[in-house]
């Protein structure tokens, strides 16, 4: 290579200044080191067991939580997302790793520090030397100046640690995902739980007055001597069941209310009975396939940023191996008097650079790339369970839906019947034809049919609840 003094007196290759040319030698010298993240490869099944049929994913909606057609649910998931604890909590974590980002970002840039000194000193004269003739012991200092320093991103470790950042905040971001998916998901259930008090609370309503109505037939017959004792005491016993029965779903109900209450962030919450089978049982959805699951499920989503961002540290730890370049510079005025602080023949400036690198750490440094590589297969791990837990969540959910609509279709039958039969028993009974024990016992099996109806519609609505959660959200 050719090397020349240009008129200026600037050293140059070919005409170009050998400043430019460090300059670029040094940028194309600069390398990242560190693994590239790439998404790990998993053997995906087709389909889900027992999905609906579908190829295609269905789009999600996001306020999932409407496809119920309830106001009140509306206004309290709204409530939930807004005054809840853990959501506060999840969107304050949020914006700490934005934070973050901004803090590793500014690594790319220098950091210029202002200096302002001003010193009052008196040197000895029974020193050796002794003061020179003329100087005065007394001596006043002024400094005034702004000084840099930076490290040149020779091996990636600031690209690697900018990307750490950015994947751990896009882990937080999912990871609050999670917890609006979750908070929405156990208000509505709890929310379906306090309507199917409601309902058992009306069943048994209508169970403690007809029974009620069976002890005075009770009472009329034992007067009339068409019946004995045991009727009398048999239906008061009846009566008081159903009764202990209503005082124990008023408690659970006060309970699911003061549950709603915190869920909201509403401490004074009161909601008036409702009706349970007001609210629609949304279709099963086309369950699609499975790697879907990749993209709509918020927890997958925030396993694998997390994997990113580990991956990444990978390249820090690597970085800390090779020698660091930095530059300083300094540029500022000096005066022994404040007036001529700001004077020209003031002016005080240094440059520097500097290459520092490790010659014997015991191998700590590579002990730390060994501990990164380690928490990346631990975030490895964890990424494969959240997909495998995905996929055993929609299978469940999907078979929990199915058989408890067919379950609803049984249990509707087998309402029927007890009502038929109680209807039957009574009429018997009061013609005298069968014993009052064959009256309890259908009213027995009656009221636990109407029970067992309710909650299984409970059941069937938080069913579709968990395939909502399970699938990332709802659908239309």
């Amino acid at each position: 290579m050719k090397r020349l003094v240009n008129n200026q007196g600037q050293t140059t290759f070919f005409g170009v200044p050998f400043a430019s040319v460090i300059f670029t030698a040094l940028l194309a010298a600069c390398t990242t080191v560190g693994p590239d993240y790439e998404r790990p490869a998993f053997e995906l099944p087709k389909e889900y067991p027992f999905a609906a049929s579908g190829a295609e994913a269905a789009p999600l909606v996001e306020e999932w939580w409407k496809l119920y057609s309830d106001a009140t649910l509306d206004d309290l998931v709204a409530a939930a997302r807004t005054s809840n604890a853990d959501m506060r909590l999840a969107i304050a974590r949020v914006n700490e790793a934005e934070g973050l980002v901004r803090e590793t970002n500014a690594a790319y840039y220098p950091e210029v520090t202002g200096n302002a000194t001003a010193t009052r000193s008196r040197v000895s004269n029974v020193v050796i030397p002794p003061p020179q003739p003329g100087i005065p012991v007394n001596r006043s200092q002024y400094q005034l100046s702004a000084s840099t320093s930076f490290e040149l991103d020779f091996w990636g470790k600031f690209a690697r640690a900018s990307e750490a950042a950015r994947a751990n905040l896009a882990a937080t971001q999912f990871s609050r995902d999670v917890v609006d998916l979750t908070l929405a998901g156990g208000t509505a259930q709890a929310y379906f739980a306090l309507r199917s008090l409601d309902a058992q609370l009306l069943v048994l309503d209508t169970t403690i007055l007809a029974r009620r109505d069976s002890l005075e037939i009770a009472k009329a017959r034992l007067d009339s001597g068409l019946a004995s004792e045991l009727d009398v005491y048999q239906a008061q016993g009846a009566l008081s069941d159903a009764l202990v029965q209503k005082r124990d779903a008023e408690r659970t109900r006060a309970l699911t209310e003061r549950l709603l209450a915190v869920l909201t962030g509403r401490l004074d919450l009161k909601l008036a009975p409702g009706d349970l089978f007001s609210l629609p049982v949304p279709p099963t959805p086309p369950a699609g396939l499975p790697s879907t699951l990749l993209e709509r499920r918020p927890d997958i989503r925030s396993a694998e940023e997390g994997l990113h961002a580990v991956n990444a540290q990978i390249g820090v730890a690597r970085a800390a191996l090779f020698p660091s370049i930095s530059l300083t510079a300094a540029l500022g005025t000096q005066s022994a008097e404040l007036g001529d602080l700001i004077s020209r023949s003031g002016g005080i400036w240094s440059i520097g650079a500097g290459l520092a690198g490790p010659i014997f750490d015991a191998g700590r440094r590579e002990a730390r790339v060994e501990q990164t590589q380690a928490r990346r297969d631990q975030a490895l791990a964890g990424y494969q369970r959240s997909i495998e837990t995905a996929f055993r969540e929609v299978s469940d959910a999907l078979v929990n839906v199915g058989e408890s609509a067919a379950t609803e279709e049984e249990l509707w039958v087998r309402l029927q019947a007890a009502r038929n039969a109680l209807d039957l028993s009574n009429v018997r009974y009061e013609s005298g034809y069968s014993p009052y024990l064959e009256v309890l016992d259908a009213q027995r099996t009656a009221n636990d049919a109407e029970l067992a109806f309710v909650r299984n519609r409970q059941a069937r609505l938080a069913f579709t609840v968990d395939l909502m959660k399970a699938l990332g959200g709802g659908w239309k």
